[in-house]
């Protein structure tokens, strides 16, 4: 696929980008050029392969999910301006 000039002043229009012709010309070269990449990418022979969901063989290093520090509300409690039942108060955003 390559994109013509108009394509590119299509693209840009409903982009809302003014461009030059010549960053138009820049531009579809470098668009062309992307788009030459994903059709050498497409022409892969992948019959057979079977799909990788994970790049490490689906193994995750995640550590164990522990309370490190203790409940202390009164504590965090002291630098909130407003309160309510032990809650943050904070001003409406939804109405």
């Amino acid at each position: 696929m390559s994109l013509s000039m108009d394509d590119i002043r299509r693209i840009a229009d409903l982009g809302r980008i003014d461009l030059s012709d010549e960053q138009m010309r820049v531009i579809q070269g470098e668009l062309n050029d992307i788009f030459g990449m994903i059709e050498r990418i497409r022409s892969v022979d992948t019959e057979g392969v079977a799909p990788m969901p994970n790049p490490h063989d689906g193994v995750q290093r995640l550590r164990e999910d522990v309370v490190s520090e203790p409940e202390n509300r009164e504590e965090n409690m002291k630098n909130a301006p407003e309160q309510t039942e032990g809650c943050f108060l904070v001003p409406q955003v939804i109405e």
